[in-house]
């Protein structure tokens, strides 16, 4: 009989687990004070609190703690849409890095303008200054002072300045577009050297990485375009900038070519941002790639014939439109299909805007900088001790200045 009774025992046990479980499972308890078959026994009131005339707590009858359980377990979980401004919340972190792509095209345009008009305003002064000098001087001079001179100075001085001379003469070799890609390739080579600083780590994540889900988001989409941790990622794009800085430069000028190169950076950031925030893939990004799509469509774009070649390839040759609508295709379809080893929407944002600003920028923004010129000329005529009369004519006999 002794396996009779441990086997009626063990059903039992089965069966009271059982109803726990399916008590447990929906949740809705319908008597939560007499779970496994048996009734709780009734709190014993405190002796000792009595006697020491300690109030007892109190609280609500059984009956009445067993509804407020049903009730609390019984609440299902709230399904609905969400809330009128969860929507948008992504979405209004845009609006910032949106108003600074504006103001900052806008303001670099803008100083382009004036700083055009200074350098050519100090080409003017310097050429008659040098003119009144060669007068003032005598033809020519004794060539005996200048060896004596030379031979004054020591071996360390002359090194120094047969140095200087060579860099000049390497720097007058170079064409304004180079001399322009020296700069940038430059400032991109001095971050390049931050990032290997281990105590700049986390100021250079923050403010030279371009990231929607940043709290810094708008600096960054300036500086990112001149960083590049990777120096391969830095060599193929300085090339690319180097290879086409003289056409550029000689369609453009030096002044709007700065300003196309750097609001192309912001611009193709902020392309960057609408296609990260919609798709939900908010990965940081960093590199020249978006103004240099910038500066091989706007070439490509006005040169549609001209010939290119691979370097590697040098028997490979073929049309830039050609090479432009294969660049543009190939970044389409990695936007489309999630590829990540580029940021195919900056590439995108930056070769769309450089083949507008050719098609239709150009008249648009810059051959409309007249205004700003000539407010900029008057500002500087009447500046105290400045060389203007009063009425707008200044050291260049009263010209608005180049327009």
């Amino acid at each position: 009989m002794a396996w009779r009774g441990y086997f009626v025992k063990w059903t039992k046990t089965e069966c009271i687990n059982s109803v726990s479980t399916v008590s447990r499972g929906s949740r809705f308890t319908l008597h939560p004070q007499q779970r496994c078959g048996f009734r709780k026994e009734a709190r014993k009131p405190e002796t000792w609190k009595r006697d020491r005339g300690i109030p007892e707590e109190t609280g609500p009858p059984p009956s009445e703690a067993a509804d407020a359980v049903v009730s609390r377990k019984a609440v299902p979980p709230k399904t609905g849409p969400p809330p009128p401004g969860a929507a948008p919340r992504r979405t209004g972190k845009l609006f910032k890095p949106f108003m600074f792509t504006i103001g900052f095209t806008g303001c670099s345009f803008g100083a382009a303008a004036i700083l055009q008009y200074e350098s050519l305003k100090s080409r003017v002064k310097t050429a008659r200054d040098e003119a009144e000098q060669e007068k003032s001087e005598k033809a020519s001079q004794d060539m005996t002072y200048w060896h004596n001179w030379w031979n004054q100075l020591t071996d360390f001085q002359k090194q120094v300045i047969l140095l200087m001379s060579f860099v000049d003469d390497f720097w007058s070799s170079l064409t304004e577009g180079q001399q322009m890609a020296t700069g940038i390739i430059a400032v991109n080579a001095v971050v390049l050297c931050c990032w290997r600083i281990p105590s700049m780590q986390r100021s250079m994540v923050k403010y030279f990485t371009a990231n929607p889900a940043s709290k810094t988001r708008c600096l960054p989409m300036l500086l990112s375009t001149f960083s590049h941790y990777s120096i391969i990622h830095m060599a193929a794009n300085m090339y690319v900038l180097w290879t086409f800085s003289s056409s550029i430069v000689s369609l453009l000028g030096k002044e709007q070519f700065l300003a196309v190169y750097l609001s192309a950076g912001v611009i193709s950031t902020m392309v960057s941002y609408v296609c990260k925030t919609s798709t939900g893939r908010l990965h940081p990004s960093l590199g020249a790639s978006g103004a240099i799509m910038t500066v091989l469509a706007a070439v490509c774009t006005k040169m549609p014939e001209a010939k290119l070649g691979i370097i590697l390839l040098p028997m490979v040759s073929f049309t830039a439109g050609n090479a432009l609508k294969a660049i543009v295709a190939m970044d389409a379809a990695g936007l489309i299909m999630g590829w990540r080893l580029f940021d195919h929407a900056a590439h995108l944002g930056g070769a769309l805007f450089g083949v507008w600003y050719v098609a239709y920028g150009h008249k648009l923004m810059w051959r409309k900088r007249e205004p700003l010129v000539k407010a900029w000329h008057s500002m500087r005529s009447q500046v105290p001790g400045g060389r203007g009369r009063p009425g707008g004519s200044g050291s260049d006999g009263g010209r608005p200045g180049p327009v």
